[in-house]
């Protein structure tokens, strides 16, 4: 109901008085012995209208917070639902410094909270903000040590950041609601099987032979080729185009338009300068709690199988060539490339407009800085790298120091250059200004 009333009363104006005017006319037709002789017609509309027009705008408030309710339009809000700091720190498994009674309605950044809101503190550099911040509860770490008296109740857990994650989650199911069932028009292959409470979306595709597990979301123009397997609680959004033959596991998430298990660039050189297309006839493995950033691109191996490993994160805008393997629990920043065939070990962090050449491998725990070039295998373990080509980030650091001295550096050479070249000019020349 809450919808066509904001329909009618809200976005339609010359509906709504139309609907409205009639009301005090009708009144004062109907009550003429609650009005005195003396009061005219004009009178009786005049005290009858507003109160008429109060109703109905009362009625279209009304409404349209039935909607908000419903669609979740109370910005950044939990609903229209309160929590107690008490239960947040429960369900975070932390314990509270200050008063655990205060209601909680909404989320926010430690800068700009304002009462009712609950926000986090795990990077140092934001720790003034605590003691500024009008939000009511703000998450910290438990080795956090306040240096001075802080308004908003503390709720103290393991880590904080994580904490907040875990918070947000909990918001997202109220803020999405689920979805299931199918729209149509949408296609899935009689050879094909989808497991309970999955949602299929409008325009999305389903090939032959493929086995979708329970709980997975397809959102409309997915296309799903051949023999496709998905595991249960995987999300694929708009766009995604999933080749024949992929593999992927539970709790994957593959954002827009995602490419997976296109073909390798593999051409072989011909004698006359052309190129020959070499079959790509491998596939693509991606382990469970993958999640595919928009726009990235992983291609299908030659032979075998290109794999992305359990808990993998990849950004936005990243391309994975055919044949490579990225290890458990890596993330990549966007706009970055790894080409064919090599390896990446696991827990390595490698940030954005990274390049990666083919066929080397790189250990466990490697950290990469933004815009490096790793053109050899990186051996040891732990390495941190960066600059193109890459180093150890100690030594590239001492080396952009030197560099950002070589405009003093070069005037300093200058002046010795040309003190020395004095010196040598006077040591030819005699007392009397004559040459020797």
């Amino acid at each position: 109901m809450g919808e066509w009333v904001n329909e009618i009363f809200c976005n339609n104006y010359p509906i709504t008085y139309l609907l409205i005017y009639p009301i005090p006319i009708y009144l004062i037709t109907q009550l003429p012995n609650q009005r005195s002789p003396t009061t005219s017609n004009h009178q009786a509309f005049s005290l009858i209208y507003p109160i008429c027009l109060l109703i109905v705008q009362f009625l279209v408030y009304i409404s349209g917070q039935i909607t908000r309710i419903k669609y979740g339009l109370f910005a950044g809000r939990f609903y229209s639902m309160e929590f107690t700091v008490s239960q947040i720190a429960s369900l975070l498994g932390g314990t509270v410094h200050g008063d655990d009674t205060l209601k909680i309605n909404q989320l926010a950044k430690i800068e700009e909270g304002k009462e009712g809101c609950i926000s986090f503190l795990s990077n140092p550099k934001y720790e003034s903000h605590l003691y500024t911040t009008e939000a009511s509860a703000v998450i910290v770490n438990r080795d956090f040590q306040p240096k001075q008296e802080v308004s908003p109740a503390l709720i103290f857990v393991d880590n904080s950041y994580s904490a907040f994650s875990r918070l947000l989650e909990e918001v997202e199911r109220f803020l999405r609601p689920r979805k299931s069932g199918v729209e149509q028009p949408s296609f899935i292959a009689s050879t094909a099987t989808v497991g309970e409470d999955s949602y299929r979306g409008a325009f999305s595709y389903i090939g032959e032979n493929c086995r979708i597990g329970r709980n997975v979301k397809i959102y409309p123009h997915a296309y799903i080729a051949d023999n496709v397997t998905i595991g249960e609680n995987t999300v694929i959004h708009s766009g995604v185009k999933i080749y024949e033959n992929t593999v992927i596991g539970q709790n994957c998430v593959l954002h827009a338009n995602a490419v997976i298990g296109s073909d390798g660039f593999g051409f072989a050189p011909q004698p006359d300068g052309s190129y020959r297309t070499i079959p790509q006839l491998g596939n693509v493995v991606l382990e469970d709690d993958v999640s595919i950033g928009a726009n990235t691109t992983i291609d299908c191996a030659t032979m075998g199988s290109t794999i992305i490993r359990q808990g993998v994160k990849l950004d936005n805008l990243i391309q994975i060539a055919h044949n490579v393997e990225i290890g458990r629990n890596t993330v990549i920043a966007a706009q970055s490339g790894v080409s064919g065939s090599t390896k990446i070990g696991e827990n390595c962090v490698i940030a954005g407009q990274v390049g990666i050449v083919g066929h080397i491998s790189i250990a466990n725990g490697t950290k990469v800085g933004a815009q490096s070039g790793i053109g050899k295998s990186i051996k040891e373990e732990g390495t941190s790298v960066k600059g193109s080509p890459a180093t150890d980030l100690q030594e590239n650091l001492r080396s952009l120091a030197v560099f950002r001295k070589l405009p003093q550096l070069d005037k300093r050479l200058t002046e010795i250059e040309s003190k020395l070249n004095n010196q040598r000019t006077g040591e030819r020349l005699s007392p009397n200004g004559q040459p020797k």
